[in-house]
């Protein structure tokens, strides 16, 4: 049996993994009797910790948000100093740690009482970031998404779909991932009863949390890879194949999963499968993965590079009779 300063603060590494807990799951987690659960519990109180419970059969534990930070973990000003720099960071500003900066921005405001809360809020209101290239979403909507993936609890909210159309749906939120430049929510929708991808900056209200549920397996064994397909094959305007004369391989480790399925060919070249909503995108995402490439389909995205071929080559000081001489 784990000694009790050992137990607690296994005790608050439990609380902070998983927001819920019954009373029998803890004390089986711990190897401790319900009695000594209740006493370490009661220590993690005096400390500072807001720990609710709640009782009956169906009783349990949960850390909640208190009128003060808890001593152990930071203080006031390095609570809001944390929370305002996983909010930037969660907006994908630096590259990388978008994804564990919502776990961590989720973990935070758990327990950041209301009074800091205003303060991060008012805070962030100034700060105002260059353009990164990805549709703005609200920080705190990210939090409660990853709150509720974490606790599997049903999520409510108005979706405006790709085509304008806005609908209300009831999902079991799985995993956040983010492509580079947007944030999608891997989800379960209760109501069409299959897998679904929503972009998060399309959710028009802020979601409500519902009833649990239990966590299913990821589509294909893998979330992010799940949200890559999803968005790679979206109805997009235009659709392409395009020959790369360069192997699979190597086209991977510049063409990530959200800009096109590739397809080997062979070990010298592969097809790539990709979309975008205009022929100029298009013809600017193709030719800027740097390998030499033929366009299969369509005829008219060959059409619209030729002209923007003629249109560098302006740029450049020729034309196309400059060079036929």
């Amino acid at each position: 049996m784990l000694e009790t300063s050992a137990r607690l603060l296994r005790l608050l590494s439990l609380f902070q993994a998983q927001r819920y807990w019954s009373g029998a799951e803890l004390a089986e987690r711990l190897e401790v009797t319900a009695r000594t659960l209740r006493r370490d519990v009661d220590k993690l109180r005096s400390l500072g910790y807001p720990v609710n419970s709640t009782s009956g059969t169906a009783g349990g534990y949960q850390l909640g948000a208190g009128a003060s930070v808890p001593p152990l973990l930071l203080d006031d000003e390095e609570a809001v100093a944390v929370a305002l720099g996983l909010r930037t960071a969660a907006s994908g500003t630096v590259t990388g740690i978008e994804e564990a900066s919502v776990r961590a921005l989720a973990k935070v405001q758990q327990v950041l009482p209301a009074r800091l809360r205003r303060r991060v809020t008012a805070l962030q209101s100034f700060i105002e970031p260059l353009a990164y290239g990805g549709p703005a979403v609200d920080a705190e909507i990210l939090a409660l998404i990853a709150g509720a993936c974490r606790d599997c609890e049903k999520l409510r909210f108005r979706y405006h779909a790709r085509d304008g159309a806005a609908s209300q749906r009831e999902v079991e939120p799985h995993r956040l991932v983010h492509t580079g430049r947007r944030w999608y929510l891997a989800a379960w929708d209760v109501d069409r009863n299959n897998w679904r991808t929503f972009r998060v900056d399309r959710i028009q209200q802020r979601p409500t949390t519902g009833q649990r549920f239990t966590a299913r397996k990821p589509p294909d064994g893998d979330f992010a890879a799940y949200v890559a397909r999803s968005v790679s094959s979206e109805p997009y305007t235009f659709q392409a194949q395009v020959l790369l004369h360069t192997p699979m391989e190597k086209a991977a480790e510049r063409i990530p999963p959200a800009a096109g399925k590739l397809e080997a060919l062979d070990e010298h070249s592969c097809v790539l499968h990709t979309g975008a909503v205009s022929l100029d995108m298009l013809a600017m995402h193709v030719a800027m993965t740097g390998f030499e490439f033929e366009v299969r389909q369509p005829p008219e995205l060959i059409e619209r590079m030729r002209v923007w071929a003629e249109r560098l080559r302006r740029a450049a000081g020729g034309s196309a009779a400059d060079e036929q001489r």
